[in-house]
């Protein structure tokens, strides 16, 4: 512990405390295993939330890594490179979209998409210049900015950082009537994560998607769905609107587009949306750049041709079954959808975080959110000879307790 206490130190003592993540040190991964600096090995059910799907240093996405940090890694958008129309083409032909519009975190994404919607309602919608509203949904979680914050239903998330930027509402996550009560001629979007992932993982009920769909193109509304966490495979589909067969207005990818190489996103769009912006809008020095460009091209091949997305599907049947049959007086609720899985815990249990303690010192990874749940989201190339190992440590901290 003496090694690991050093980092631990020297973190709290340079660092600003922003996180309070389990004290172990990382020092190397590989695929679904990590390894602290003691030599410590660990399963990592938590994929640096969703964005290692692919597993940790997959050798195909770091051989295109190398290969592309030694031709070229940035240009800016002020010349063209080899790398970026090819992504373009790639993403759009696999999620039948129009328009790709690149940046580098979900939180670019996220407000690269309010710009967007904003424009395109004063531009073809005919709202009146800076009366634009954005429905988004209570509990939401869609990044850490000042203007994505503002319309968090969390205090913690505000507390402090106020004034913030008007023209957004909150409803009822998971109602469509609230939705289609919320609606004003000035509404111009609606946003909302298909799966709520940092509120617990929040399955809204079956059909509500395909009703927020139906009520958009009834309203002239753009329908936005923030895909970051549950896309690119977790949740046993592409994205996860694909569980009710319909298609965003715009979507949102980031985290495992790069395989959790380098940081990258997209805006995924139709051209009436994105068309609005003209040269000088918007932008990104990094955004599009030839690294990220390629990194993200294989981290989607190996998605794809290693057939993780079908994986993800099978063994999260698999792994929630196994959750369903623990008999522990300490759990509430089983959830999740693919390899997106929540354990929601009893309010006398104690929280989650002793839990996820417990199972670290066991080797296995996890971490809580929204206090009571504990979040379960391994890479997507997981073994049911793995999720047996992991279900032992999972039903003796769940039954026996957290010694």
């Amino acid at each position: 512990m003496r090694e690991t206490q050093y980092y631990i130190d020297m973190e709290n003592r340079f660092g600003a405390h922003n996180y309070k993540p389990l004290d172990v040190v990382l020092s190397r991964g590989e695929g679904i295993w990590v390894w602290d600096v003691e030599g410590r090995k660990y399963l990592d059910f938590l994929s640096a939330y969703s964005a290692v799907n692919q597993g940790h240093c997959h050798p195909k996405i770091m051989q295109t890594m190398i290969e592309q940090a030694q031709k070229l890694t940035l240009t800016s958008r002020a010349f063209r490179n080899d790398q970026l129309g090819f992504l373009y083409k790639e993403l759009c032909e696999l999620t039948h979209s129009h328009k790709v519009l690149p940046m580098n975190s979900g939180a670019e994404a996220v407000e690269t998409v309010i710009k967007a919607v904003r424009k395109w309602g004063y531009q073809v919608k005919g709202v009146p210049e800076g009366q634009a509203e954005i429905i988004v949904c209570e509990n939401n979680f869609h990044g850490r900015t000042i203007t994505i914050v503002g319309f968090s239903t969390d205090e913690q998330y505000k507390d402090g950082f106020g004034p913030f930027a008007p023209g957004f509402k909150a409803i009822p996550f998971g109602d469509a009537g609230a939705l289609e009560a919320a609606i004003t001629p000035n509404t111009v979007g609606f946003m909302a994560e298909p799966i709520q992932g940092e509120a617990g993982v929040i399955i809204p009920p079956d059909g509500y998607l395909r009703e927020v769909r139906d009520i958009c193109n009834r309203e002239n509304v753009v329908l936005i769905f923030d895909e970051i966490q549950t896309g690119l495979g977790r949740t046993g589909k592409l994205l996860a609107e694909a569980h009710e067969g319909i298609e965003a207005d715009v979507t949102l990818i980031g985290k495992a587009l790069s395989g959790g190489f380098y940081p990258i996103s997209a805006v995924l769009s139709n051209t009436e949306v994105l068309g609005v912006f003209m040269p000088g809008d918007h932008g990104s020095t990094f955004g599009g750049n030839p690294l990220g460009c390629a990194v993200a091209r294989t981290a989607i091949k190996v998605l794809i041709e290693e057939r993780m997305i079908e994986n993800a599907e099978e063994m999260g049947r698999y792994f929630l079954s196994q959750l369903g049959n623990v008999s522990s007086p300490h759990i509430k609720d089983v959830r999740g959808r693919g390899l997106m899985i929540g354990v929601e815990l009893l309010p006398e249990a104690g929280g989650a975080r002793p839990f996820c303690e417990a199972l670290m010192k066991k080797g296995l990874l996890c971490k809580e959110t929204h206090e009571h749940v504990i979040r379960f989201a391994p890479p997507l190339i997981i073994t049911k000879k793995d999720i047996d190992w992991a279900m032992e440590r999972i039903e003796a901290v769940l039954t026996r307790g957290m010694s």
